[in-house]
């Protein structure tokens, strides 16, 4: 029985290897590893395809049995990452550890890319269907899992939070002080489309992101005056977190090098 305890020890630890990218001691993903990146593509793919009425009406059951197949790799890839969660020594030991790893943002996205197919045997409404086809898109956030860029843009999102929070109150501010002088001079001119604080803020954010849609624009002396310095200070709201968040990649990226 030991014995036997031992073989299935030496099986989950290898096949541990084998599905976490941080495990595997090789250069590159394991085979295992890019196989299932390669159905990821494989289901958005299929997800966009299907969106083409003419490509998909009249093949709705090979489609169907595709997704179903897809659903169940990656439903077995579920529970093998459930199984091996123990040995990453991240989640504790045991079935603990399998809990704590089934609520992690990358479990939950892994338990997602399951669930369409059983949404797509409720019935074909229209937007049902749509919102399926959405849901299995999700499954193209799985690939950060296995990309260090992902990671360590992440860890600098999580260094420079507060930074980026100050930028975030610093638009918002920016964004209701132009919408309230647009309001203020242009109203009695454009009551529709600056007839109201919240009414104005459409403008006032295609134009501090720099977008500039056109299909909304100030036809008064002053209204153009702050319009001009509201596209002004978009260019440097844009570039504040910008430079944030390349100052901070830059950081995690020698950090990293160095050890």
């Amino acid at each position: 029985m030991a014995v036997e305890f031992e073989r299935i020890a030496d099986y989950r630890r290898r096949l541990y290897i084998h599905l976490d990218p941080r495990a595997w001691s090789k250069t590159g993903f394991s085979p295992l590893n890019r196989l299932v990146i390669s159905i990821i593509l494989f289901s958005c793919v299929l997800a966009v395809i299907e969106t083409e009425e003419t490509v998909y009406s009249g093949r709705e059951r090979l489609f169907f049995g595709l997704e179903a197949a897809v659903a169940i790799f990656f439903a077995i890839e579920y529970a093998m990452r459930l199984w091996v969660a123990p040995e990453s020594g991240r989640y504790g030991t045991g079935n603990f550890a399998r809990l704590r790893y089934a609520v992690t943002p990358a479990a939950v996205c892994d338990l997602i890319a399951i669930m369409p197919i059983f949404f797509m045997t409720m019935g074909t409404d229209a937007f049902l269907l749509r919102f399926v086809r959405l849901v299995r898109l999700v499954r193209l956030a799985r690939l950060g899992a296995f990309s260090d860029a992902i990671i360590h843009l992440g860890e600098a999102v999580r260094l420079r939070r507060f930074e980026l929070l100050l930028s975030a109150g610093i638009a918002t501010s920016l964004l209701l002080v132009s919408a309230t002088l647009l309001y203020i001079f242009e109203a009695d001119a454009q009551p529709e489309a600056f007839g109201s604080i919240p009414r104005a803020m459409w403008w006032s954010l295609a134009t501090l992101t720099t977008v500039g849609y056109g299909d909304v624009v100030p036809v008064t002396a002053a209204g153009r005056f702050f319009a001009g310095l509201t596209a002004i200070t978009g260019i440097g709201l844009i570039a504040l977190p910008t430079g944030i968040l390349a100052s901070a990649f830059s950081d995690v990226i020698q950090t990293r090098r160095r050890d």
